[in-house]
């Protein structure tokens, strides 16, 4: 995958590792931390040595994660490298001549470098771009880029698009998605700009509203107030008066470990003994202690959700009890690694972490909701919404001088490359 002499390869000994392979391996699905220990002869010792503060993280490795491995010339494993999050990962590394292995865990070093490339179309949008850059990721991203705002199949053969796309790497290696800033399509002589907004979803100006219609049957008949349970899908605050005191992030100053650590969550400010209410109904997966988040409960709610509630001074409700919407389910506390009484929340969709503020209502809870009835009736609707495009001329004027320069486009020709040989034992850190 290019030019792998200018990847920077840090190792822990300095000495006696010519010769020496990275790996590029994937994380299987329902492994855990113990059973990695295991398979590489490694004491489950090092467990005892994790801080409670620390040993939560071991259950957020996803599978089929891409991880690394750094082997000597006897295949013995030196260190591992295996992220949680995109901005963290897990350092497991064997001591100098020692078989005792240390365990820590350290922001991710990588790349991130801008990109340009031009695909003439001669079958389809995502099959020509994986052709012309061995890239599959970055062709879905052309893909989500166009949906709604172009129509795909009727590019002809011969039409040109071109776009700028920022990309992280790491180890030579794509790390996380490719991100499209704007493309360009040239058809029958005639260019029209597509612009990104921070999700990646295109849009043809740069205007603060874009326009859009929406067709459907509709006759408003009578509008009166509903139970509650009819909005179910949607998710209520954990307390009923909410104070944010640290947002979710992926790469938090830790106020206690002074060490950078994720932050998968939102603390809530709130005195010992607030109620902790249930953001949704569910089915409750897990009640009791767990590390530093003290006392816990866990939540598994519809549309593969489940929600976290730590550092509780007293559960309310027990492993595989059914709780409703708004019910108490315990109360503030500050058990576990706490600086004071408060409420980490965590938010998982499928399996991964999320911000929780984007799913939480912040209105309070109600009983019920003044829902409007309708019925059939053809209707045609133009709507607005605010779409926020940075630096669009900047991006404009750099896809323009890139079509000006005529340089090849970079090809991910190391895609599906999983070793590199360490040829130099003098090289010092992490991965």
């Amino acid at each position: 995958m290019g030019s792998l002499k200018n990847i920077v390869v840090w190792i822990l000994i300095s000495s006696s590792l010519f010769g020496a392979k990275i790996t590029l391996e994937r994380w299987e699905k329902g492994k855990t931390f113990s059973e990695y220990l295991t398979s590489k002869e490694i004491s489950k010792e090092i467990l005892n040595d994790i801080s409670k503060a620390d040993i939560q993280f071991l259950s957020e490795i996803e599978g089929d994660q891409i991880f690394y491995e750094l082997k000597d010339s006897n295949d013995t494993l030196e260190q591992a490298l295996i992220p949680i999050g995109e901005e963290m990962q897990i350092r497991l590394a064997k001591e100098h001549n020692s078989d005792v292995y240390s365990f820590d865990i350290i922001p991710i070093e990588y790349k991130e470098q801008e990109y340009s490339a031009t695909v003439t179309i001669e079958q389809n949008l995502y099959t020509d771009v994986n052709n012309a850059l061995h890239h599959p990721a970055l062709a879905d991203k052309i893909g989500q880029l166009f949906k709604g705002t172009v129509n795909a199949r009727k590019f002809r053969k011969g039409d040109k698009v071109s776009f700028l796309y920022s990309q992280k790497t790491r180890m030579g290696q794509p790390h996380y998605m490719p991100y499209i800033k704007i493309a360009m399509i040239e058809s029958h002589k005639k260019r029209q700009f597509i612009y990104a907004d921070k999700d990646g979803y295109g849009y043809k100006s740069t205007k603060k509203s874009q326009a859009y219609t929406v067709k459907g049957k509709e006759k408003v008949i009578y509008t009166r107030r509903v139970p509650v349970k009819s909005t179910s899908s949607t998710f209520g605050m954990p307390l009923r008066h909410v104070r944010i005191t640290s947002s979710f992030s992926h790469r938090r100053y830790h106020p206690i470990l002074k060490r950078y650590r994720p932050h998968h969550g939102t603390d809530f400010g709130a005195r010992r003994g607030t109620p902790l209410l249930a953001v949704n109904s569910g089915k409750v997966t897990f009640s009791g202690r767990k590390g530093g988040y003290g006392k816990v409960v866990k939540i598994k709610h519809p549309g593969g959700y489940e929600s976290l509630y730590a550092h509780q001074s007293r559960i309310r409700v027990k492993r595989g009890q059914r709780v409703k919407k708004g019910q108490i389910i315990g109360y503030v506390g500050s058990t576990g690694r706490s600086t004071g009484p408060h409420l980490h929340f965590g938010m998982k969709k499928n399996g991964r972490w999320i911000n929780p503020m984007q799913v939480l209502r912040k209105t309070s809870i109600k009983d019920t909701v003044l829902k409007k009835f309708t019925e059939y009736k053809d209707v045609t609707k133009t709507k607005y919404k605010k779409v926020v495009i940075k630096n669009a001329k900047e991006n404009e004027e750099k896809i323009l001088a890139y079509l000006k320069e005529e340089s090849p486009p970079f090809m991910w020709d190391g895609y599906e490359q999983t070793s590199m040989r360490v040829e130099d034992g003098k090289t010092d850190q992490a991965l």
